[in-house]
Formats: structure tokens, C-alpha cells, sequence
């Protein structure tokens, strides 16, 4: 009764009775699938398509698309899947986790669903921790799908561009976590659909689960560049900008926040740079830098709006006058105040695109996942993921013997029981395999083998193929192996021949790590599909749990009981109380994980925004309205700006605002500040909004309809690239410095939230006057010249005298002409 009773209450028993059921429904149908040659067994999967086409759904076709599966597997590599592979199969398309012992064969497992999953033409991906475990599976169980006619394909490091477009384009996808989710962020670079090797994210299979989704949860990956702008061009504006002259070269309206140059000022400049023209379209990112260095020369005073402290510049908070560590303006305008300053700018190398593997994998339309080990970490997978974990019973009975933990009170006894232990086992030839927490304790703990003459290999996580070889071996008779706790993953270790006899093999962890679930993997080690084996932890009071959790009460009982560093205590009450304190530190870490995430998720809210804009913009919307609502966007914004202090024209600086509509969405325009002095505000709105638009629709007559609408496509991609990039530089370094508000007693969380939100209009509006500009003002040409990479200043002073002379070396009357026409320089341009 109390049986039936712990049965009802047990939500995984509960569903395990549910798996059965359906399992029994795939058995029943087995007779029928084998009694089918290997063409109709192909055939099935043309059929599931038609039946899919016809409005079936994967929940219908489950139970036959799985048997089929299952008679595959045995056809073709000779293994047919047990009924709790089945089990974890229907789990993992349930988008769950399923919880698997070690050498319960879940590579297998992921057969069923993903080809289930495969049928709808969408993709599945199956992600593993390394590149050889996914070429591996993908030749191994890739028979499988090739058999019944899907197309199976890899993604690994090494692989060219069409390569990765061909294997994003199979059926079902193997690779690793790092390889989907760089190949995402490239994929959100790029300028054309042409370019893009990724499609839709639709179901991913996530093996070792835990190690993913939660060990590298955080883990960002990052592409980063070297800056487009180099750090000389800001010194270089710097002290072009310093040499000019208030009122006489540029003008500043500090009400709008604004400054501008005037045609005197345009002149200096175009001298000093060496250019023809600041605002041609070739100088346009040029003439940006200028206005940002004009800025903060002008308008951004020290110890007002930003101090100079240790060699950075930290903005003040303008209603607070707090410091502001980690906050930097963007577009370029704190770059160019380092450079006023002449202090070293921050920014040598940019991120390009970044994203957590917690983030990137929370955008597939469905997601699971398989480990050894979850359950302990159930309650992370269903608050951040959303995913429940099924823990699925062991094909045969799990005999491995689990001995109480042994705790010394310092670091080498422990270690020498550890030696002992390991001799012992060696000499009647029982394999070891030796968990360590750092590659540092493989060493120590190798050298003191090495003293008792006992052969080992060491295995420290780093070459991949190796790591697997040297796992699959540890089985052997009387090999030992050591391993850090996380080594050769997804590796099953065969016993070889007499070792059952000697008791299977045996696993010794040198010390309990911060999770239990670490802990339980190497214990999973030992005991596959009904082995024997057992395993034993050793604990001393110097390792990190024991000094961080309770060890000042243990090493007081050791006192009173007289015992020395070579005695341990061996007790199940001691293995209970470090359970508990890795249950401290399991709640901590999910703590700080879900905190991180609360930032994250900011940032990600705006990575969906910008990239789904994005991709309208490649895929080839037509943007015209879009620019158009742009136009009037900027014109707004420019009309408040100047009018922050008056609601009347005239008392505006009219000269500044239309030397700014200028640059900005009038150029060439003919409009005097007379001519606005009698309007009011609106009219001047309505005036500039029919004055752009009427530039605009003379541009697409002049460039033709195709070419503006490519025009507005490159340059809004380009744009947005560009200042997302920053973007991100700025949130990164917001993200520094924010949990200093805290001494304020302000939430960082909620000030976060708030200036990302501040930050991002910003860059929204930076986004749409760039755009208004590059597109009233870019040249359509053949190829793209190089831009003013290496500008070289040349220094402007008053006096004629001062200028450097340079000498030209004279051209003979006869000498071929330098222009390279081919003729005389008499005949050519010598001829004046």
C-alpha cells in the first residue's frame, strides 16, 4: 500500500506509467514495421510527409515514426533500441529533458525524435560538446537517417561557406554549441540573404545538457574586430577641432545642445584634412568625426559633464553630480573626448555581435535535451528554459556500489589514502579511474604514482579525440586513469575481459565540487547498462567546500577524538552534511546565474528588436515608406531640439538650425533665417517635412527606382551594423560600472533597465539621421573607394610662411605624361 501510495505522489513515476503506455503502442506495432522491406521501410518517410501535408500532426505519426526508426537502427548498425530508449525518444520530442544514466546509449536515443522532427522540412539541429563527438554521431547514427532517404549534415570548426550553407540545409544537423551559435551571429552581419547559412530555428537536441545550458550558460561568444575607426584619426580631429575658433568658425546654441560650422570654419578644416569637400558623400564618415570632436570641444566641458580620473573619462550625471563608472557615450562623442583630453581611448578592438548560449538557445521553437545528469538542477531548467526533467529508468538494474565518503583532516593525507587506495586496486588488476577538480591535481597527484611505479595516463580536457581514446580504455584490466571530472563527456568505457570478476570498474573522486551533479557524473562512470562497479570520495578539511561549509565543527570532533592526518572519519552523516552544503552553494549559483540573466534578457530584448529589423531589411522590404516616416522623424526631432527654451522662431538661433537641416536632411537648400522669422513653429515643421520629401522624390528620379530602393537597403544594414556595434560597446561598459548605484541605495537592476532603455532611443535616433544622411547625400559607384583609412593631418597655421613647402621633382618636356594617357608631357597636360 505505502508502495502504491509513493507511486501516486511521485510526479516522475507518474510520468514514467504515461511513457510506458506510449512505448507499448511502438511494440505493437513492431511485427508490422519488420515484416517491410528495406524499400517500403525507405518509403514511410515519403508517406509521413504526405500524412503531415494532410494535416496530421508529429504527435500522430510518433508511435509508427519510432518503430520505423527502431527496425532502421537495427538493420543497419545492428542496435535496436530498449524500451526506456524509446521512453527518453518520446521525452526528448515532448521538448523536455531526459535524465539517462551513463551507457544507456543517448545517442541513440536522439535518433527517434530528430527524425520525427526532421519530417517537417524545418531542421533539427543536434548540439554536443565537442567537434569529435559531432562528427562522430553524425557518422555513426547519420546510417540511420541516410537509410530512410533524410539528409544528415556537420558543422565544425574548419568549414568554408558553402560547406555550412549545405549542412544547415540538411534534414538533421550535428554540431557543436560554439559553431550554431557563431554561425547565428554572422549570419545577422550580413549584407545579403546570398550570405546566410543558417535557417529558421526550429527544434534543437542539446546532448550533455547540463554542461550547456547551465555550466556555460553565461559563457558570451563574441565576435570581435579591430575598430573601423582608428584611435589616430580622434587625435588627429582633436587638434584640427582645437585650433578653431568660437563665433568665427563654428557656433554654438548650447540651449539645443548643438554646434555647428560655418562656411569660414568648413574651409579650415577641408585645409587642415587635405580633403576638397567635408561633406562630400566619399568624406561623410569623416565629416561625423569632425561633428563629434566639434561637440566635445564645445559643448562638453571637464569637471562639468565628465572628470578625468586615473587617465579615463567618467561622465557626471547631469541632475546628480554622481560619478558614472562604466557608463560612455556613444557614436563616437566619448572617443573624442578621450582624444581632447589626450588620454589613452579605450576602444582598440570592438564587438561586432554577441550572445549568451542561455539566450541563443531560449530562440528555438522547441528545445530538449539529454544528461546523465539534471534532476539536482531541475527547478534552473524550469524557471529560465522552461523545460521539466524526466529522470527515465536504467534498462538493466544499476548494482555499483556507493561507498560513505572518506574525510582527512588535511590535504596530503588525503592524498597519500588516495595512492594507497589506487595500489591496492592495481595490484589484483581492478581499473581505476581517478576524478580530479584541476588539471593542477592531475599532475600532483601523477608525480606521486609515478613514485610507486604504478602506470596511468592523465587526461586533462584538452585534445578532444585523445581525451574520448584514452576514456573508452579505462575499462581495461588494470588500467588507471586519471581525469578531470569533466573529461570525455559522451564516452561510454567498456569493461574488458575479467574485470566484472574484479568488481567492475572503480571511481575515486580526489574532492566534492560546489555541484552534486558534477559529483554524480564521474560516480556514472562506473555501473553502465548493469556492470558492476563502485565508487568512493575523498575529502580533506583543506579543500574549498570543507573551509567554505562546516569543517570547523568536523576538525573539532577529530581534536576530541585524538585523531591524526592519516585517520578519516568514513560516516554517512558526513556525506549528508556536505550534500547540504553543496545544496547551498547549487542555490547560490542559480541565484547569481538568474541575477546575471536579468541583465542579460535587457539587452536581449533589444538584440530580437534590431536583428528581426534586420532581417526585413535583407530579406528586401521595401523601405520607402519607412525612410520616408525617417525624414520626418529627424525633422521633428531637429525643430524640438531647437526649440527647447521657446515655442517662438524668432527667438531660435536660425542660422545654427538651418546650417543643421543642411548637413543633416536639406542639403543645398536656399532658405534664409528671414524667411522663418515670421513662422510659427508648425509651419516651419511642414515646411522642412515638404522640403525633404520633395528632395527625396527628386533623388529616386534621379538614381531610378531600383537603385534608391538597394541604396536604402545597403545603407540602412550599414548603419544600423554600425551603431549597434557601438551599442554594445556602451551597454558593456554601462553594465561595469552599474553596481556602484547600489552605495547610493539605488536598485542597479532598475537604473540598468532604465538608461538601456535611454541608450537604446538614443541609438534609434542616431540610427535614423544617419540614415537621412547617407541616403540624401551617397554617390551610386562601380566599387567602393577606400575610406580616408590613413588620414594624414595637415597641420594648419596662420601664417603662409609657416606651411611646409614640399618640392615637386619637373617632368621633362618629353617624359611620358603622370596622368597615364600614354602621351608626351608636352603633348598632354604639359601643354599649358
Amino acid at each position: 500500500m505505502l508502495g502504491i501510495l509513493k507511486n501516486w505522489l511521485d510526479d516522475n513515476a507518474r510520468e514514467i506509467k504515461k511513457l510506458s503506455k506510449q512505448v507499448q503502442v511502438i511494440n505493437s506495432l513492431e511485427p508490422e514495421i519488420q515484416a517491410l522491406s528495406d524499400e517500403a521501410l525507405r518509403g514511410k518517410t515519403a508517406e509521413f510527409k504526405q500524412r503531415l501535408a494532410n494535416g496530421a500532426s508529429l504527435d500522430d505519426l510518433l508511435p509508427e515514426a519510432f518503430a520505423v526508426v527502431r527496425e532502421a537502427a537495427r538493420r543497419v548498425l545492428g542496435m535496436r533500441p530498449f524500451d526506456v530508449q524509446v521512453m527518453g525518444g518520446i521525452v526528448l520530442h515532448q521538448g523536455r529533458i531526459a535524465e539517462m544514466k551513463t551507457g544507456e546509449g543517448k545517442t541513440l536515443v536522439a535518433t527517434m525524435p530528430a527524425y520525427l522532427n526532421a519530417l517537417t522540412g524545418q531542421g533539427v539541429h543536434i548540439v554536443t560538446v565537442n567537434d569529435y563527438l559531432a562528427r562522430r554521431d553524425r557518422e555513426w547514427m547519420g546510417k540511420i537517417y541516410e537509410f530512410l532517404g533524410l539528409s544528415v549534415g556537420v558543422i565544425v570548426q574548419g568549414l568554408d561557406f558553402a560547406e555550412r550553407k549545405k549542412a544547415y540545409a540538411a534534414d538533421i544537423t550535428y554540431g557543436t554549441n560554439n559553431e550554431f551559435g557563431f554561425d547565428y551571429l554572422r549570419d545577422n552581419m550580413a549584407l545579403h540573404v546570398d550570405q546566410l547559412v543558417q535557417r529558421e530555428l526550429n527544434y534543437a537536441i542539446i546532448d550533455e545538457v547540463d554542461s550547456i545550458l547551465i555550466d556555460e550558460a553565461r559563457t558570451p561568444l563574441i565576435i570581435s574586430g579591430q575598430a573601423d575607426k582608428p584611435t589616430d584619426l580622434y587625435y588627429t580631429i582633436a587638434r584640427v577641432v582645437s585650433r578653431l575658433k568660437k563665433d568665427e568658425d563654428y557656433t554654438v546654441d548650447e540651449k539645443a545642445h548643438v554646434v555647428t560650422l560655418t562656411e569660414q570654419g568648413i574651409a579650415k578644416v577641408e585645409k587642415m584634412l587635405g580633403v576638397e569637400n567635408l561633406y562630400d558623400p566619399q568624406n561623410m564618415e569623416l565629416s561625423h568625426h569632425v561633428n563629434q570632436a566639434l561637440k566635445a570641444h564645445a559643448l562638453m566641458k571637464k569637471d562639468r559633464d565628465y572628470i578625468v580620473k586615473d587617465g579615463k573619462v567618467i561622465i557626471v550625471d547631469e541632475f546628480t553630480g554622481r560619478l558614472m563608472f562604466g557608463r560612455r557615450y556613444s557614436d563616437g562623442l566619448h572617443q573624442a573626448i578621450e582624444a581632447k583630453e589626450g588620454v589613452k581611448i579605450e576602444r582598440e578592438s570592438q564587438t561586432l555581435a554577441t550572445i549568451t548560449f542561455q539566450n541563443f538557445f531560449r530562440m528555438y521553437k522547441k528545445l530538449a535535451g539529454m544528461t546523465g545528469t539534471a534532476a539536482t538542477e531541475e527547478e534552473e531548467f524550469r524557471k529560465i528554459y522552461n523545460m521539466d526533467v524526466v529522470v527515465i529508468p536504467t534498462n538493466k538494474p544499476m548494482i555499483r556500489v556507493d561507498y560513505p565518503d572518506v574525510v582527512y583532516r588535511t590535504e596530503k593525507g588525503k592524498f597519500e589514502a588516495v595512492v594507497k587506495e589506487i595500489v591496492e586496486r592495481h595490484r589484483k588488476g581492478q581499473p581505476v579511474l581517478v576524478g580530479t577538480v584541476s588539471i593542477e591535481k592531475s599532475e600532483e597527484l601523477s608525480r606521486m604514482l609515478k613514485k610507486h611505479g604504478i602506470p596511468h595516463q592523465v587526461l586533462n580536457a584538452k585534445y578532444h579525440e585523445q581525451e574520448a581514446e584514452i576514456i573508452a580504455r579505462a575499462g581495461q584490466k588494470g588500467a588507471v586513469t586519471i581525469a578531470t571530472n569533466m573529461a570525455g563527456r559522451g564516452t561510454d568505457i567498456v569493461l574488458g575481459e575479467g574485470v566484472k570478476e574484479l568488481g567492475g570498474l572503480h571511481i575515486i573522486g580526489t574532492e566534492r565540487h560546489e555541484s552534486r551533479r558534477i559529483d554524480n557524473q564521474l560516480r556514472g562512470r562506473a555501473g553502465r547498462q548493469g556492470d558492476p562497479g563502485s565508487s568512493r570520495f575523498y575529502i580533506s578539511l583543506e579543500d574549498d567546500l570543507m573551509r567554505l561549509f562546516g569543517s570547523d565543527n568536523i576538525a573539532g570532533l577529530m581534536d576530541k577524538l585524538g585523531m591524526d592526518d592519516s585517520t578519516p572519519i568514513d560516516h554517512p552523516l558526513i556525506s549528508r552534511s556536505i550534500e547540504a552544503a553543496q545544496k547551498k552553494v547549487e542555490a547560490r549559483n542559480f541565484e547569481i546565474r538568474k541575477h546575471v540573466l536579468e541583465y542579460d534578457d535587457v539587452l536581449n530584448q533589444q538584440r530580437d528588436i534590431i536583428y528581426k529589423q534586420r532581417r526585413e531589411v535583407l530579406f528586401g522590404k521595401d523601405l520607402k515608406e519607412k525612410i520616408q516616416q525617417m525624414i520626418r522623424d529627424v525633422i521633428d526631432r531637429t525643430i524640438e531640439r531647437f526649440s527647447v527654451e521657446s515655442d517662438y522662431p524668432e527667438q531660435w538661433d536660425l542660422s545654427s538650425l538651418l546650417e543643421y537641416a543642411e548637413q543633416q536632411f536639406l542639403p543645398g537648400h536656399d532658405l534664409t533665417p528671414e524667411q522663418l522669422k515670421n513662422m510659427d513653429k508648425e509651419e516651419i515643421r511642414r515646411l522642412f517635412h515638404e522640403k525633404a520629401l520633395e528632395y527625396y522624390e527628386a533623388r529616386e528620379k534621379e538614381l531610378g527606382e531600383a537603385t534608391m530602393r538597394e541604396l536604402e537597403r545597403v545603407v540602412t544594414l550599414k548603419v544600423v551594423d554600425s551603431k549597434w556595434m557601438d551599442h554594445l560597446d556602451a551597454m558593456d561598459q554601462l553594465r561595469q560600472g552599474i553596481g556602484l548605484r547600489a552605495y547610493g541605495q539605488r536598485d542597479p537592476l532598475v537604473e540598468y533597465k532604465f538608461e538601456a532603455y535611454q541608450m537604446f532611443n538614443d541609438m534609434i535616433a542616431s540610427i535614423q539621421e544617419d540614415i537621412v544622411r547617407y541616403v540624401f547625400r551617397v554617390n551610386v559607384v562601380e566599387q567602393p573607394r577606400e575610406q580616408y583609412k590613413n588620414v594624414v593631418e595637415n597641420k594648419y597655421a596662420e601664417e603662409e610662411s609657416r606651411q611646409p613647402i614640399r618640392r615637386q621633382q619637373k617632368i621633362g618636356r618629353n617624359e611620358p605624361c603622370p596622368c597615364g594617357s600614354g602621351k608626351k608631357y608636352k603633348k598632354c597636360c604639359g601643354r599649358n
